[in-house]
């Protein structure tokens, strides 16, 4: 079967449902902002147990992460995800999902080959990235003496 591309592209405005933007909008924000409030709450405990804010912040941010892999090993992080939708990408707790899915998904292969291999598979770039940027911006401020 020959189709063009405006033929596709027809049949696939047929085909799909229209996105209901303005709740798409309102959910993101609101699954995005309780993660961050209980991010805060989980700052103000560690905080309350005597650690000091730099000490705090790093146990506020490992607990996050620790949250986000246990429910996504639960199968709940996407069921959360499937209704806030960028709402749960922005934080840590996204980053935390997006190594451990993908490491569960490949865990049947083998902890090295599946596990091991795959868990950066989508974090990976994102790493790269991230540190090789900030190490172009910190021989670009050596430069620049800032």
């Amino acid at each position: 079967m020959d189709v063009t591309p405006q033929e596709y592209e027809q049949m696939v405005r047929e085909q799909s449902r229209p996105s209901p933007l303005l709740r798409d909008m309102v959910w993101a924000f609101a699954i995005g902002g309780a993660i961050c409030t209980l991010g805060q709450a989980i700052l103000e405990f560690w905080k309350k147990t005597g650690l000091n804010e730099k000490d705090a912040a790093a146990a506020t941010s490992i607990t996050l992460i620790g949250l986000a892999a246990l429910l996504t090993g639960l199968h709940l992080y996407e069921k959360i995800a499937k209704h806030a939708g960028a709402g749960t990408l922005v934080p840590i707790t996204g980053f935390s999902n997006s190594v451990a899915s993908p490491a569960l998904e490949f865990k049947s292969e083998g902890l090295i080959l599946g596990t091991a291999a795959k868990m950066f598979t989508i974090a990976g770039p994102v790493l790269v990235y991230g540190i090789g940027a900030s190490i172009v911006y910190g021989i670009i401020l050596v430069f620049l003496g800032v």
